[in-house]
């Protein structure tokens, strides 16, 4: 088993994610009500080791060895990445390891420090978190530790986004009755025009969160936000299904992929909702199919037809 390395798992936004917990232990920097790794054991907002660099690196070798297929890596783990001191040392070397893209999932409050944006340049995606809309709810939903003042976030996001050359997918969690509303809603409109970001994911607390009163928005309140802030909502991603009246089942997603080019993931979807239960077989004849070429696009492993 595996200390720092896990999955790979079915993500939402990055189809096949191996991950990699740079910072184990819950150690965070902030205290978030919906977390679901429970309780945070040790509150710090120390950069340093917290794993070895090498020990990290020969387990994604090892996985990579052992020919486990995978989309992307993505940092993220059980607590705050951007703690670990020597993250941009393991970026690098994570770039020797694959050519797969490497995605870090934050809750950015420490992107306004330079030795941070200088680690995390060669990145291809950031994933940094903004729950709050001011001071109060900063405090109330992710109760920083007291070095960590909502300004500095802010001030982070913006520089990430002056200086950062990848992609920056930037994500709310909205929580029912505690930023869901109309002047939260009003209040991130104005916040998200002072810095850059490519995509906006609303998410909702899908997992057992720290505390029982956390609850998930509505459903109407969600697609509110996601119209007016022109988010995309991670519900709406994981709700997609494709079908198709063939009854067979390669014949059925080659005739689908000719009209809508799918990753890896909507593939997986596909085939279990129709009780296959060999998507790996599927996915060799694929590659092998004349009619079907497979590209990289947008950090995604796509299937799309061949003329």
């Amino acid at each position: 088993m595996y200390a720092y390395v896990y999955g790979p798992v079915a993500s939402r936004r990055l189809g096949r994610s191996l991950g990699i917990a740079p910072v184990t232990d819950n150690q965070c920097n902030f205290g978030c009500v919906y977390c679901q790794l429970g309780t945070i054991t040790h509150v710090s907002h120390e950069r340093k080791v917290y794993a070895p660099v090498d020990a990290i690196l020969n387990e994604v070798n090892d996985a990579i060895s052992h020919g486990v297929a995978f989309d992307g890596l993505s940092i993220v783990g059980d607590g705050e990445p951007l703690l670990h001191s020597e993250l941009g040392t393991l970026v690098r070397k994570l770039k020797a390891l694959t050519d797969k893209p490497i995605a870090l999932i934050t809750n950015g409050s420490l992107l306004y420090q330079d030795e941070v944006l200088e680690d995390i340049k060669d990145v291809d995606i950031l994933l940094p978190s903004l729950d709050a809309y001011d001071k109060a709810s900063y405090a109330r939903i992710n109760r920083p530790h007291g070095g960590l003042p909502f300004e500095q976030v802010l001030e982070g996001l913006k520089k990430a986004g002056e200086r950062f050359k990848g992609h920056i997918w930037l994500e709310i969690m909205l929580v029912d009755g505690w930023n869901d509303h109309d002047e939260a809603l009003d209040a991130f409109k104005e916040l998200l025009g002072a810095f850059r970001y490519d995509r906006l994911y609303l998410n909702t607390p899908v997992r057992p969160p720290r505390e029982a009163r956390v609850k998930k928005p509505s459903t109407e309140r969600v697609k509110t936000f996601s119209e007016v802030l022109g988010g995309i909502a991670l519900d709406y991603l994981s709700d997609e299904v494709y079908t198709s009246a063939d009854a067979d089942d390669y014949d059925a997603l080659v005739a689908l992929i000719k009209r809508h080019p799918l990753h890896r993931q909507e593939i997986q979807s596909f085939l279990e909702a129709r009780k296959h239960d060999n998507v790996e077989g599927i996915i060799e004849r694929l590659e092998k199919d004349k009619a079907i070429r497979v590209v990289e696009h947008d950090h995604f492993t796509m299937y799309a037809p061949s003329a």
